[in-house]
Parts: structure tokens; sequence; C-alpha cells
């Protein structure tokens, strides 16, 4: 459920340097240019417009010999003819009869011709050459060149991890998931994407606006849309300085069920289920993207409102909010959610939800809820992807590691996290029902979970079990491969704690993360709630080989005192990264009641305040849970029940000064 850096919601993207053409369409191809008719002609001889040259007499034919409009050197792309080396770039031609007579001409100019189509489309003739700058500018003065551009390397459009789960050769066998459709409920998609065929058979909008700064998506404006367009991730909304916010729904959708995805001939319900942030404090960007609750409800009930007339196999949420390390069915979000993922699964449809990126012995919500599918990420090795939550709570494990899929803009773009795993899974089951449509969806989760290859490693200090999947040999019957062993997800280890205690002088005029000097160092007695689901994950494109920069916890940290914490966070006076800190705000914000991505809390210099000489039983007990979940984040503490239990007690409207002193003393434990 993430991509690469975690921003709590902001989804940024790093076009791959490899792929400079899907940052845009490559330049237009210059018609061939005929030569003007002689004066002497009369208008009643001269060939109609309409009519294609092939058809016109030999001496109404255009002459081959006539110079292209524009200048040799504006043929040439431009850093064609600066660039080092040689380069591989496509000559368009202004006529067809022309390809051997030009790439002749260009082998004498010592360019290499790569290729030499021996047919030609009349409209778009063309030869590949390799040649360096000089080389490539003489042949631009060729009259019969219309424009010489690089001949770009696009990704594949293939999914790499297609083999590692056998969907390959399901696809081989005709099994591809056609007549079943996949509703992802995301940030949208690119509605006109190469990879998704036309396959988009609805489209649905639902954008909470109830908070200030917050706007909708959905591009009528309103907090609910459906219809054609409703999904369109390519909005305005969707973009801020540049880059796509809501490129994550795009990849996802691509792996479900793009052309080179796990499900290939399967339809897709596309409904967009995000809300834009403005607020920097929340997003650690001028602008993120969030899910609220109120809004996943409506879109829940609205793919159930479909499932009836659309055969839908398997309803996608790559999102998560809360931790939890056992079920969650009888939680306040639980309690909601559970009766719909249940009335889902009895329409035919099966809930599939990312189990989360925060090195946790648990899941996120909704993924904790036992009737949703909890999928956690493994790589094409057969490896526990570090940042992976696992545990007994998951269903399966499937590729989650540098997935390459669509994005926005006709491009595409390798992500990594159980966002990309669990539309591995929703993909396969609308493979098996297609091929099985007897079968009820239940059995055929049953059947993926049953045939995965097991994953055996310790959670929790018992041994756990937990298949990766296997399209193949769920859709053939085939045994399950053999078990592998591993230890877990190893994160790299956490930096070490501080040692020097900060100042007693003022942090206010010297310390930039420091707020605003007339507002109150007492923190709000009344936590301003947040939605319990939202985005926990963003991605950045990066070259394969690149290491992943992952908002994870840490391990094998040292608890810290909030004395030392304060030291941490305090414009860099402790050892720990600003970034690293940062992320562990976040992780607390996700998972805590009190501390919100909206309050007190959301950067390091109101993280500062809370832990630094605070006033009243209410404020010191703020000061312990902040740092209670900074430890956990930080890998020095596993159980979350001492804090949840501090906040029961911090959440309570009347409690007591004695209640809330007990509750930090047991937090100092």
């Amino acid at each position: 459920m993430r991509f690469r850096r975690l921003i709590v919601c902001s989804i940024l993207l790093a076009l791959l340097p490899a792929a400079p053409a899907l940052a845009g369409e490559p330049p237009s191809t210059p018609a061939p240019t005929a030569s003007a008719p002689p004066e002497s002609t009369p208008p009643a001889e001269q060939p109609s417009p309409e009519q294609p040259p092939s058809e016109r007499p030999p001496s109404e034919q255009p002459s081959s010999e006539q110079p292209s409009q524009g200048r040799p050197e504006e043929k040439l792309e431009e850093g064609l003819a600066v660039a080092e080396g040689t380069s591989r770039v496509i000559v368009e031609l202004t006529d067809a009869a022309q390809t051997a007579p030009v790439a002749a001409q260009a082998a004498a100019q010592d360019a290499q011709v790569v290729l030499q189509p021996e047919t030609q489309p009349a409209a778009q003739p063309f030869i590949v050459v390799e040649g360096s700058a000089e080389e490539l500018a003489k042949l631009a003065e060729d009259p019969r060149v219309a424009s010489i551009h690089r001949d770009r390397a696009y990704p594949p459009t293939a999914i790499s991890s297609l083999p590692v789960i056998g969907a390959d050769k399901a696809h081989a066998e005709g099994r591809t998931g056609a007549g079943q459709a996949i509703a992802i409920l995301d940030t949208g998609i690119d509605r006109d994407h190469p990879f998704f065929g036309g396959r988009i058979v609805a489209e649905a909008c639902f954008s909470s606006t109830e908070y200030d700064g917050v706007e909708s998506l959905c591009p009528n404006g309103q907090s609910q849309m459906t219809g054609t367009g409703a999904a369109d991730s390519e909005y305005a909304k969707c973009l801020l300085g540049g880059e796509n916010l809501c490129e994550h729904g795009t990849h996802v959708a691509g792996i479900a069920a793009g052309q080179g995805g796990v499900a290939p001939g399967a339809g897709i319900v596309a409904v967009q289920v995000f809300s834009r942030v403005n607020d920097e404090d929340a997003c650690g960007a001028a602008a993120c993207l969030m899910a609220f609750e109120s809004s996943l409800r409506l879109a829940v009930d609205h793919v159930a409102s479909l499932a009836p007339a659309t055969p839908i196999a398997a309803m996608n949420l790559s999102l998560g909010g809360q931790l939890s390390d056992t079920s969650c069915d009888t939680s306040e979000e639980g309690q909601v959610f559970k009766p719909k993922i249940d009335d889902l699964l009895a329409k035919g449809v099966a809930t599939v939800v990312a189990a989360g990126n925060e090195y946790f012995e648990g899941t996120t919500f909704p993924a904790c809820v036992s009737s949703a599918v909890a999928v956690g990420a493994s790589d094409n090795g057969d490896r526990i992807a570090d940042f992976s939550n696992t545990g007994p709570l998951l269903d399966l494990f499937a590729p989650g590691v540098d997935i390459e899929s669509s994005v926005p803009d006709d491009a595409m773009a390798a992500h990594s996290g159980t966002s990309m795993a669990a539309p591995h899974v929703a993909g396969a089951l609308a493979v098996l029902k297609a091929a099985f449509p007897d079968q009820a969806i239940g059995a055929l989760v049953e059947k993926l979970k049953t045939s995965g290859r097991p994953f055996s490693y310790q959670a929790g200090g018992v041994q756990v079990t937990t298949p990766r999947l296997d399209l193949a040999a769920a859709a053939s019957g085939a045994a399950p491969q053999p078990t592998v062993s591993q230890s877990g997800p190893a994160p790299a280890p956490s930096e070490s704690g501080p040692s020097p205690e900060p100042t007693d002088e003022d942090p206010q005029s010297e310390d930039p993360r420091s707020e605003d000097p007339g507002e109150s160092d007492e923190p709000d007695p009344t936590p301003i709630p947040l939605p319990t689901v939202t985005v926990t994950v963003t991605v950045t494109a990066t070259p394969p080989a690149a290491p992943s920069s992952v908002c994870t916890r840490g391990t094998a940290g040292t608890r810290m005192t909030a004395k030392e914490w304060a030291v941490e966070v305090y414009r860099g006076t402790g050892q720990l990264s600003d970034e690293t800190l940062t992320c562990y705000l976040k992780l607390a914000h996700k998972t805590s009641k009190v501390f919100p991505e909206l309050t007190k809390a959301s950067s390091l210099g109101k993280a500062y305040r809370v832990l630094k000489a605070p006033k009243g039983a209410r404020a010191k007990l703020d000061r312990a849970l902040l740092a209670a979940w900074l430890n956990w984040a930080h890998g020095a503490t596993s159980t979350l029940a001492p804090v949840q239990a501090a906040e029961k007690v911090r959440l309570t409207a009347k409690a007591s000064s004695a209640s809330l002193k007990k509750a930090t003393a047991a937090l100092g434990k």
C-alpha cells in the first residue's frame, strides 16, 4: 500500500529515464510535399486533392526530388544535433518509394541502417538509423527526409511478476478473466490508456468535501458522480506542479486487468474514492490525496448495487487505515464494513485489500476484517518484501516489488507496495471466476489459498504459514509448490538514538520547524478526529536497481524517553534524520486516535512542542503517548496494547487527573 516514499497520501512519479517518450507524444510527421503544378497547366487538368497519388497518372505523381518544408536543422529532434556518441533514430520519409535510396545514402554517409522495412505504409514511411550528430545532420539535408527523431525505448507492457504467479500459463490456456469485471476503488483511472483497451465498463466518483481545504476529485465538482468520465484520473484537480496525484489507481488497475496484467480479458469498474487535501502540514507537500470513510462507504454500496447486473469477481482496495494485530470485526469501523463485505461476498464479489507496509505483525484496516482477503507483498524471488505487514491475519502474499504497470498520460512505471500485491489477487479471482463460473467466490478464494506456495516464517513468537498466490496451480488443480522458509522481512537497522539534550532556550526564535509564536504551547485537549481510512502508499518510479526508500517501522531501535525524543525532533540536534522522524510521525498518525494527521503532532516542530515541558496531567499524558508511538515506530517496542489502552483514557471526556496520571505512569513502565 505504499508507493516508494510515503508522504501520507501524496502520489508522486518520476518517469524512468529510459522512457522519455512517455512524457509526451512523438513529434508529428510532416506530410509529404508535392510539387506545385506548372503555371501552364489548365486548372481542369490538375489532380483532385482527394485523389491519392498512387491513382494519378505518372506525369502527375509528386516529384521525390522536391525539398520538404523546413530547414535541415528543423528536421532534427531537439538535442540530436549536439548528442554525444551515436543515437538510434527514426528517419521519416516523404515517399515510401524512397526507402531504399535514402537507406543507401545514409549508409554512404557512414550511418548504420538498423531497420529498413520491406513494406511501407504510404502515409508514414521510415527507416531506423544509428548515427552520430554529424551524420544525422548530414542526413537531414536530404530533401527526401521529412524528420528525424529518437527511436524511444518504451518500458515493457507486460508485468514482470506474471510468470511468478503462473498467470502466463493461465493466459496460454485461454484463461484471461473474460466476462468478469474487477472494481478498483482508488484514485481513478486514465480512461484512454492503451493498456486497458476500452475495457472500462463503469465509472463512479465518491469524493468527500466535508473538511476545510478538502476538494472533490469528481469532474462535476460535486461529492458524487456516476457515468462516463466520473473516475477520470487526468482531471485538472489531480495535477500538482506537473505531477499527477491520481496515478495510483491507474497503476493498480493495470496490474489487475491491464493488457499485460493478471486478467487481461476482464472489465474494469473504476471508482474514484479520494479527495484532494490542500494542507502542507498534513501532506508534507502542498497537496495530497485522502480517502475518507464516508466516501468508501458510498463506493462500496455502489459496487454492491452494480453486482447483480454486472459480473464483478472482486473489489480491490489498495488503501488502509489503523493497524490491528487481531481481527477488527467488532471495532467501530469493522461493524460498519464487515456487513458490507459480507453482502458483497454473498453477491459473488470478493473484497481484496492491501495488508499494509508498516513492517507490522498484523494489517491495516479494512484488511483486518475477517471476510476480506488481506494481501501482503513478496518479491519475484519469493522473499517477503521488507516493508510488508505479516502474520496470521494475512490470507495471501503476491508480488509487490518493482511492479511495472500503467500510469496516467499513457505511460508505464514501476512501483512497489502491498498496493501492487492486492490487484494480483483481484485479477486472479476474475480469471478463476471466468474459468469456474459455477463455483462460489468464497470457494475460489479458498482455492487460491490452498494452491498457493507456502511461506513459513515467525510472527508474534509463533510459526506462521501464509501462501503466495499461484494462479496456475489454482486453475489447474496442481499441488502447491514446496514451502519457502524465511526469516521474514528485515529492514535495515534504524539509526541509533541521541545523547545530547536540548537547551532550555525558547525554540520559537531558532527552530524553523516551530509554529507561529502566537500559538499556545498547551495542546488541544480534544483532538480533531480524522477519518480512519487513508491512503498509505505513494509511488515514485525508480530504475529497478535503485534502492528503495521505504517509510516503515525501524528494527532493533533503542527505547527513548520523551526528553530524548525531544532532542531528536529539535532542529537536527539528534542522530535520526528528518526523513526518518517524519516517517515515524506518519506511522503514529496512521494508527493513533490522539495524533491524527491534521492536528498538533503532524510536523516535527509540532511534535517538539508536545514532547517538551508540557503542563497539566492531560498534556503530560500526550507527551508520554507520543513518545510511546515513536518508540513503537522506531522498533523499540512491538506491542500496541499499552499505548492503545492509554489512548482510551486520554479520549475519555471526563477523565480524572488521577486516571490521566495513572495512564502516564503505565506508559513509562
